[in-house]
């Protein structure tokens, strides 16, 4: 009999099976949906600063009147703040699996701001969703002090799990991730998916590149889900972007994943997806007589393997030199 219990970042799942944020995470009956499919955790969509910035930046430009305009900053604010935490508690009401809340913010205050009334609503984990892009204008360690300056602070402010979803274009993704972990983060999503970008080049401007992930960045993924379960002691990861298959799913497992975010594959498929998964998944540890996830979780990290450098190969020459055309 197989068992798909397991734990990420403190937290009992029924499956490493976790609904990332999304647009398909933003209202309760969207929440009880993936709850009734069998997914194993929630991670709310998350609330945005800068959008709730935005909307008060509108408003108040129709506005002459200082007072009126702060009163109306002060209003939308706690109005898409309330309106989130209601759906926390909402969620933790009716469902019956762990609701983790992201927080996607700039401003160090607003992250510690945000966190406290998350945990005060109820929420049994709150996920970091850091959007950082030094394109120049910053110090070399300017990435790396601002993840380590939120978590320092978020763990002197709230006693749930955090989690940080980290971002690809780290240096030594190993080297933060335990900086992280000995500050107290509690686990790490490998990982966020930024902003993608196209050009028009008949109307000669920017616009909306692909929004959904592709089974080929799972590849990436894979990589240093692998290198980082295999370096950090004792770290917990989550494998997200490029997960399309429950034979993804089992891959970021052997690699060292203790959860799977499903985003992409939810939107194409539906939630169908998460039980054949589930029962893929299944099938795959009876014939291969797996009882438990730990069985197999991390058979083949970067630790675990005879040959770590394969984890390492950047160069295409092995690669392309036994390609048949």
């Amino acid at each position: 009999m197989t068992n798909l219990q397991t734990t990420f970042a403190g937290l009992k799942l029924r499956n490493p099976f976790i609904a990332a944020s999304s647009g398909l995470t933003n209202s309760l009956s969207k929440i009880k949906e993936l709850d009734k499919a069998g997914i194993g955790a929630i991670v709310l969509k998350s609330l945005f600063e800068e959008q709730i910035e935005n909307h008060s930046e509108k408003l108040t430009q129709i506005s002459d009147y200082p007072e009126a305009a702060d009163y109306i900053n002060a209003y939308i604010e706690m109005n898409h703040v309330e309106k989130y935490l209601d759906l926390i508690r909402s969620a933790k009401a009716q469902c019956h699996v762990p609701i983790i809340a992201s927080v996607n913010a700039y401003k160090l205050t607003r992250w510690t701001d945000f966190a406290k009334s998350i945990e005060d609503a109820g929420a049994d984990a709150i996920e970091l969703n850091v959007f950082l892009l030094n394109a120049g204008e910053f110090p070399d360690n300017y990435m790396e002090e601002s993840y380590l300056n939120i978590v320092r602070q978020l763990k002197k402010t709230v006693k749930i799990p955090v989690v940080v979803k980290m971002a690809k274009n780290i240096g030594n993704l190993p080297g933060l991730i335990g900086k992280m972990k000995s500050l107290g983060a509690d686990g790490f999503v490998l990982f966020n998916r930024f902003y993608q970008l196209d050009i028009d080049i008949n109307k000669m401007e920017i616009t909306a590149g692909t929004v959904f992930s592709n089974p080929s960045d799972f590849h990436e993924t894979l990589r240093w889900t692998a290198i980082v379960a295999g370096r950090v002691k004792d770290v917990d990861v989550a494998t997200s972007t490029g997960v399309h298959s429950w034979e993804d799913a089992i891959k970021g497992i052997l690699a060292g994943a203790s959860g799977v975010q499903l985003c992409s594959v939810l939107y194409e498929q539906g939630v169908d997806a998460v039980g054949n998964m589930i029962t893929c998944v299944e099938e795959w540890m009876e014939q291969n007589n797996y009882e438990n996830i730990s069985d197999f979780k991390g058979k083949l990290s970067y630790s675990n393997i005879a040959s770590p450098s394969l984890y390492e190969r950047v160069q295409f020459m092995k690669y392309f030199s036994s390609y048949q055309q």
